[in-house]
């Protein structure tokens, strides 16, 4: 594996950093078999934020805001 730095000059320490990364990522993508993603998170789930449908405003709901005097 090479890397290459297009832009910028990383110190030494910087350079290490990003490789660790790089490194603890392909360990785990190594580490999942059949290389199929892991499973998502229940964080990431966008049912859990809005379980159910909220109501729809009727035609009448204009009437019904608030309107300063």
């Amino acid at each position: 594996m090479t890397i290459k730095v297009i832009r910028g000059n990383p110190t030494p320490e910087e350079l290490a950093a990003a490789l660790a990364v790089v490194r603890a990522r392909a360990a785990a993508v190594a580490a999942v078999p059949d290389g199929t993603p892991a499973a998502k998170d229940a964080w990431s789930d966008p049912g859990r934020i809005a379980r159910q449908r909220l109501p729809q405003p009727s035609p009448s709901a204009w009437t019904r805001t608030y309107w300063p005097a």
